[in-house]
C-alpha cells in the first residue's frame, strides 16, 4: 500500500531552515526575501540580486539550495502561495506613502463593491433570503476571517430569524453541527482566502446533508456547481491584506432583503425585540 506523499515544503520553510547553513552573501539574500517573500514573484533573477545587493550566481546558488531546479520553479511557487493570500507575500518591500493610502483604500473598496454587485443578481439575493426565512435553521461558518463575517451575518439575521446559529461553537466538531442538519436547513459557508485545506471535505459533508447551502468567497475561487448558490465577492487588495467591503455589502443586502420578505411576522419580531430593549434599559 502507498503511503501519502509528504507534503511540500513552504518556500518560507526552506529558506528558515537553511539560513544557518548559508554563505554569508546567500545568507544576505535569504534574509531579504524573508523580510519581503513576494519580490520572488515578482522580479526576475537579475533584478532580484539588484535589490537585494548580490551577484546573480548567488541568486541561482540559493535556489538550488533550497531545492528549486531553476530560479523560474522557485518563482512559480513562490506565486502560488502570494495566491493563497498570505499577507506576507502580499506586503511589497517599498512602502506607500501616509498621503495616498486612504484615497487607495476608498477606491478599491468602491471597485471591488462594483465588481460584486454587477455579478449579483435581484432574483438570487431575494431566493436566497426567502429560503432564510423559511428554514428551519440557519448555520453560519467560517474561518479565520471569515468567522468574524459569519459572527456578523448572524448578528445581523438574528433581528428577524430567531434560529440562526453560527458554528462550530468553540470546543465543538464540524461532525456534530453536520449531523444535526438536514433538507429543512440552510448553511451559509464563507470561504473566503486563506482557505484551510479541508474546507472542501467540510462543505462535501454539508451538501450530503441536503440543506441549502450558500458559499460565500473572494473572486479567486472558481464556480462551484455542488451548492445551491455560490456568491463571489472581489477582495483585491494594493495592501497585504483583503479588502471585504463587499462582503460586508453582500451580508447587508441579503439581510435587508429577509427584513423586507418577512412580512408582518418580521415586523412583530423587531417590535418585540424593541420592547424587550426599553423595558431592560439597554440603549
Amino acid at each position: 500500500m502507498k503511503s501519502p506523499s509528504a507534503p511540500v515544503p513552504s518556500f518560507l520553510t526552506r529558506l528558515r531552515d537553511s539560513l544557518n547553513s548559508l554563505h554569508p552573501t546567500e545568507k544576505r539574500l535569504a534574509e531579504f526575501l524573508l523580510d519581503f517573500p513576494g519580490e520572488l514573484a515578482s522580479y526576475s533573477a537579475s533584478e532580484l540580486a539588484q535589490l537585494s545587493g548580490v551577484s546573480n550566481a548567488t541568486v541561482t546558488r540559493l535556489v538550488r539550495r533550497l531545492g528549486y531546479s531553476t530560479f523560474d520553479a522557485a518563482r512559480r511557487h513562490v506565486r502560488e502561495e502570494k495566491n493563497s493570500g498570505s499577507p506576507l507575500f502580499l506586503a511589497g518591500r517599498l512602502a506607500v506613502s501616509p498621503g495616498s493610502t486612504l484615497g487607495e483604500h476608498l477606491e478599491q473598496g468602491l471597485e471591488n463593491l462594483r465588481w460584486t454587485f454587477a455579478r449579483l443578481a435581484e432574483n438570487d439575493v431575494n431566493a436566497i433570503a426567502l429560503r432564510m426565512l423559511g428554514a428551519r435553521k440557519v448555520w453560519v461558518t467560517g474561518f479565520r476571517s471569515s468567522q468574524s463575517l459569519a459572527s456578523y451575518l448572524r448578528v445581523q439575521l438574528f433581528q428577524v430569524k430567531e434560529d440562526v446559529q453560527v458554528f462550530p461553537s468553540p470546543g465543538g466538531t464540524f461532525g456534530e453541527y453536520i449531523a444535526s442538519m438536514g433538507a429543512a436547513d440552510m448553511v451559509v459557508v464563507f470561504g473566503l482566502r486563506r482557505r484551510p485545506a479541508r474546507l472542501r471535505a467540510i462543505l462535501a459533508q454539508l451538501v450530503q446533508t441536503g440543506a441549502s447551502v450558500l458559499y460565500i468567497t473572494d473572486e479567486k475561487v472558481a464556480r462551484q456547481t455542488d451548492v445551491t448558490w455560490h456568491l463571489q465577492c472581489a477582495c483585491a487588495s494594493t495592501h497585504p491584506f483583503d479588502n471585504h467591503a463587499a462582503v460586508v455589502a453582500l451580508c447587508h443586502a441579503l439581510v435587508n432583503s429577509a427584513i423586507e420578505l418577512s412580512g408582518h411576522p418580521g415586523r412583530e419580531r423587531l417590535a418585540a425585540i424593541e420592547a424587550r430593549h426599553d423595558a431592560l434599559g439597554e440603549f
